[in-house]
């Protein structure tokens, strides 16, 4: 009876709170029913406001338009149009098509930026408007600025006796005015000084420069033909500065992926090289020698500097190629180019120093080359010792501009005369690879020039000897890093293929200076100096026989009576020897004896050397119309061998008179 009175009462309490809750939700539920309640009000009232503020848009939208109207002459009588118009739009709110679009204050923008648009379109006098405010803009622009440039003091060049008593400056007070004179040359019209010219600057800006960074004249004037004024500073800066170490993965051994690994566990921090490579990394710091690690012993990797991988790519060898590298030493490219090749065909290093071949068969049995032969000739040797390579490599041996970080030697021990003594040496060099390249190779027929200079001597000047010489022509290297090669610069004058060449600078690439040029050999054509100067001076040939005519008809007049300039004669024959007014260095290929014949030509008096010329331009000028290249070899075989006979003759027939 007890347990049934406590369920009892136990029930009883659980009734007494269910009615409770049930009293108590009413007054729970009134609160949240209020703010649904004034939320709906709020929302209405906002689309209220939203729709307000259409209405009020377009409504200053057409007054926009209608005092676009009333300003535009010829568009007073279009009111109506306008007004149908708008009727039809508003037709379109009143369908919903309008309201559909507008969901926001975005889409109100769209639509007022769509209506000015189409409001530009239908008044193009509105745009015309805008050009001319901008045009005056940008002229108060360029007042503001002339103004501006007026206020600065010109730089005020020191005299002569202030250089001779300011002694030792420090390099803070010259590097501030090495700033000050570059400033005043890249915008020299304002603020250059009275009575001051543009070379007395370059002078000072020498001066300074060789003092400040230690070089000498000569190539300090050079680098500051080859780059603009406001970038030179940036590369002398970065010569100072040696460039990232970089590490080449042999592919023949491992890849880079897994060799990146292994050198971070040994605690070298490095990041790939770039989208351009897939071989390189950049060392920034390593707890361990590079040197010295155990995949550097097992030919895992190769310290190479990154300019060094690109004529190796340029060049592109294949399985199964012959190719030559004429400049192997150390082995860091034939060691790339054997990778490239998957250790099949022939690869033959070559280097002309017997010593620096120990290190090139050291480099290439660690990194597990074994399709290369090593040879010790010198490169000019070749096509003699070997040839008929589908492809050639040569890292020609330079002034090394491009790497004075690693050898600050350069600076002050290269002067004009050396260098054009390695400009020669390379020219040689560029036509024995030629030479020596196979022009019938199915899969070559391929050269690449290299160097690390950045001397115009040394590149596009060697180049452009190589395209006078040979039938090659430049093709692009394949390779999308690096600025264009010059065409012209200063005195020097190049084929416009030189753009295809490629140059590499510290200051923008992050590698070292270089100059990469790729070959294609079309034929065994040898071309000399004379085949140029008609090839290239068709001009002045043409000149040359409109001379040869005028003498024809003034001998024709002396042979009437009338007088003429006996000097003629003389110039028709220095117009006929062949040698196109090229100087003796340019014409090393001419006849041994045509020195000697042109002697006996000049020595014999005007008048018994006037009769033999008389017949020979007219020939040779028909000869030329009909075939240019049979009239240049019969005219230097005239020039060389006729002449001398038919001088000899009138020399016994006059002879023969005087008896």
């Amino acid at each position: 009876s007890t347990q049934s009175t406590g369920s009892k009462a136990v029930d009883g309490e659980k009734g007494l709170k269910k009615k409770k809750r049930k009293s108590e939700k009413p007054a729970e539920d009134e609160p949240i029913a209020e703010e649904i309640e004034q939320e709906d009000e709020n929302l209405k009232l906002e689309e209220a406001e939203q729709e307000d503020d259409k209405e009020n848009k377009l409504d200053d939208l057409n007054k926009l338009q209608e005092t676009l109207l009333e300003k535009t002459t010829g568009f007073d009588e279009n009111k109506n149009w306008l007004t149908a118009a708008d009727e039809d739009e508003d037709e379109d709110e009143d369908m919903g098509i309008v309201g559909d679009d507008f969901d926001g204050a975005e889409d109100e923008k769209d639509a007022g930026e769509e209506e000015e648009e189409m409001m530009g379109d239908e008044f193009p006098d509105e745009s015309d408007e805008e050009a001319v405010d901008e045009e005056k803009e940008a002229a108060a622009e360029k007042k503001e600025w002339k103004e501006a440039t007026k206020a600065l003091k010109p730089f005020v060049l020191p005299t002569p006796e202030e250089l001779a008593e300011e002694g030792i400056i420090s390099r803070d007070e010259r590097n501030e005015r090495i700033r000050a004179v570059i400033e005043t040359l890249c915008d020299f019209k304002i603020l250059r000084q009275e009575g001051a010219n543009r070379h007395d600057y370059r002078n000072l800006l020498l001066s300074d420069l060789c003092s400040h960074y230690e070089y000498n004249e000569f190539l300090m004037s050079q680098l500051m033909e080859i780059m603009p004024y406001g970038e030179l500073i940036d590369l002398l800066d970065a010569q100072e500065t040696r460039r990232p170490v970089t590490i080449r993965a042999n592919s023949l051994k491992t890849r880079r992926r897994d060799l990146a690994q292994a050198l971070i566990n040994r605690g070298v921090n490095l990041d790939p090289i770039g989208k351009w490579s897939k071989v390189g990394l950049v060392v920034y710091n390593t707890a361990v020698p590079l040197g010295a690690t155990p995949e550097y012993l097992a030919g895992h990797y190769m310290l190479q500097g990154s300019s060094s991988f690109i004529p190796v790519m340029a060049l592109h060898p294949k399985p199964g190629e012959r190719v030559l590298d004429m400049c192997a030493a150390p082995g860091g490219k034939s060691a790339y180019l054997a990778a490239l090749m998957k250790n099949t065909g022939m690869l033959l290093s070559n280097d002309a120093s017997k010593e620096r071949t120990k290190a090139l068969t050291a480099n290439l049995h660690r990194l597990g080359v074994h399709n290369a032969v090593v040879c010790n000739y010198d490169g000019l040797a070749f096509p003699k010792v070997m040839g008929n390579f589908d492809r050639v490599l040569l890292d020609a041996p330079c002034s090394g501009s491009g790497v004075v970080s690693k050898d600050p030697s350069v600076k002050q021990s290269k002067d004009e005369e050396e260098i054009l003594k390695i400009a020669e040496v390379q020219k040689k060099l560029l036509l024995s690879a030629i030479d020596s390249v196979d022009h019938t190779s199915k899969t070559g027929g391929f050269l690449v020039y290299s160097t690390c200079s950045v001397l115009v001597q040394e590149n596009e000047w060697v180049v452009d000897y190589a395209l006078k010489r040979r039938n090659v022509k430049l093709v692009p290297l394949g390779v999308d890093v690096g600025k264009n090669g010059f065409t012209r610069i200063n005195k020097y004058r190049f084929d416009k293929s030189m753009s295809l060449t490629r140059r590499y600078y510290p200051h923008t690439h992050n590698m070292d200076g270089f100059f990469v040029a790729k070959l294609q050999k079309l034929s065994a054509e040898v071309k000399t100096a004379k085949d140029n100067a008609t090839t290239s001076d068709g001009e002045e040939d043409e000149e040359e026989e409109e001379d040869v005519d005028n003498e024809d008809s003034n001998k024709e007049d002396d042979e009437l009576g009338v007088d003429g300039e006996g000097n003629e004669d003389e110039d028709m024959m220095e117009a006929d020897d062949g040698s196109g007014g090229l100087t003796d260095s340019d014409n090393d290929e001419a006849p041994e004896n045509g020195v000697s014949e042109e002697k006996m030509d000049t020595s014999e008096p005007a008048e018994e050397v006037k009769k033999p010329k008389r017949t020979k331009p007219k020939k040779k000028k028909k000869k030329k119309s009909e075939n240019a290249a049979t009239v240049q070899k019969s005219s230097s075989e005239e020039v060389h061998s006729e002449k001398p006979e038919k001088v000899k003759l009138k020399k016994k027939k006059k002879s023969k008179v005087k008896e």
